[in-house]
């Protein structure tokens, strides 16, 4: 057992008095390309982090539901409850519950215990991780009949209606249905899915994930400005999303956007859309390297067009790429968060060094980083 299952594992016996009936874990995730697409019926391109959510899991013999986190001083119990009665933290718990019964299903009462190794605040998907995590374990302890492509839905209607944060499908698609060695290529229109080989050793290339320790927050006025801009340009442009406006047609598209703000956050949709297409299509010909120019273009987009990152992200991509990265980018809702680089494994370690000696120079908060490998979904320990 590792050690996180461990911790879940005690936390429950210490809270309840007898070991958990089972465990269940989901994991972080890391948006190789796609920023922001996902709620404007896109394209994205995640995989799954080694670092999970566990959650330890146990009938409730008194009919309500509660939990407790190795992560949070106090345990929070609830029985059948509507969006706002139960907040923070306890309210992505709580959702779940009332998403799965706003679907059709009644999940069984339960006693909770959660550690995490998803680092919190990141950009990627804390949130995700534990809703995903506690939604599979309610769906095995009742038995229920949740088909897996819908399921991703199921945990973001809790994100969405009940925490009240307005995110797309990305994260709990990533956290539910990614595979081991597999970049998930998903389309947030139709929900179809390809698992795209992304085994990186073969290739003597890395993923290095540097932590800004900018943290972020998705339940704030940035990201729900940025949608409402997407939604507003659609509704001028007379289509369902901006997805349907293609790259060939994004300068008529602008020609008609008469405010500088909605054309930035339209041109970044459009050209990302595009963005991941071209990654995928390199991924499945084996051209890894080459979508170095296209992560860090994607960064440029964001940084200009849709504004959304801050000056330890600009400084750990412009390090990085200094340093001899392929490719860089800030991944994740942005204002903060993570930066995802493309090296060679032999200079993970050199351009992590650079971008924390970039840190100690701008008197920032020292960053940390590791290597992500492409790990699975939410599974039953």
């Amino acid at each position: 057992m590792s050690d996180i299952s461990a911790k879940a594992a005690e936390a429950f016996t210490a809270a309840y008095g007898e070991e958990p009936a089972g465990l269940w874990a989901a994991p972080g995730r890391v948006n190789l390309i796609g920023e922001h697409t996902d709620y404007n019926d896109g394209f994205v391109l995640p995989f799954a982090l080694p670092q999970r959510t566990v959650a330890a899991v146990g009938p409730s013999p008194d009919g309500t539901f509660s939990v407790c986190s190795t992560l949070a001083p106090e345990p929070v119990t609830f029985g059948a409850t509507e969006p706002g009665e139960v907040t923070g933290w306890g309210a992505y718990v709580a959702g779940v519950v009332w998403a799965l019964r706003e679907a059709g299903f009644e999940p069984p009462a339960a006693r909770i215990a959660i550690d995490s190794e998803v680092p919190l605040g990141s950009g990627l998907s804390s949130s995700a991780a534990l809703e995903s995590s506690v939604l599979t374990a309610l769906i095995d302890l009742g038995g229920l009949d949740v088909p897996l492509e819908r399921r991703p839905a199921i945990a973001q209607r809790a994100e969405n209606l009940y925490v009240g944060a307005p995110t797309g499908i990305l994260d709990q698609s990533a956290s539910i249905r990614c595979e081991a060695g597999k970049a998930l290529f998903l389309d947030c229109r139709s929900y179809e899915i390809e698992q795209i080989p992304f085994d990186l050793a073969a290739e003597d290339l890395a993923i290095l994930v540097i932590n800004s320790n900018a943290p972020h927050q998705h339940v704030d006025g940035e990201y729900g400005a940025r949608r409402k801009s997407c939604e507003e340009s659609a509704a001028i442009l007379g289509v369902a999303a901006l997805r349907d406006v293609s790259v060939d047609g994004l300068p008529d598209a602008l020609d008609r956007l008469g405010d500088e703000v909605l054309r930035k956050r339209t041109r970044h949709i459009v050209t990302e859309n595009q963005r991941v297409l071209d990654t995928v299509a390199l991924l499945r010909a084996g051209r890894v390297r080459e979508i170095g120019p296209l992560l860090t273009a994607s960064h440029v987009s964001m940084r200009d067009d849709f504004e959304i990152t801050v000056a330890q992200v600009d400084v750990a991509v412009e390090t990085a790429l200094a340093a001899g990265a392929y490719g860089a980018r800030m991944t994740g809702g942005g204002f903060g968060g993570c930066v995802l680089a493309l090296v060679d494994t032999a200079r993970a370690d050199e351009t992590a060094a650079a971008v924390t000696a970039a840190y100690a120079d701008r008197g920032f908060t020292a960053p940390t980083s590791w290597v992500a490998v492409a790990g699975p979904g939410a599974t039953k320990l």
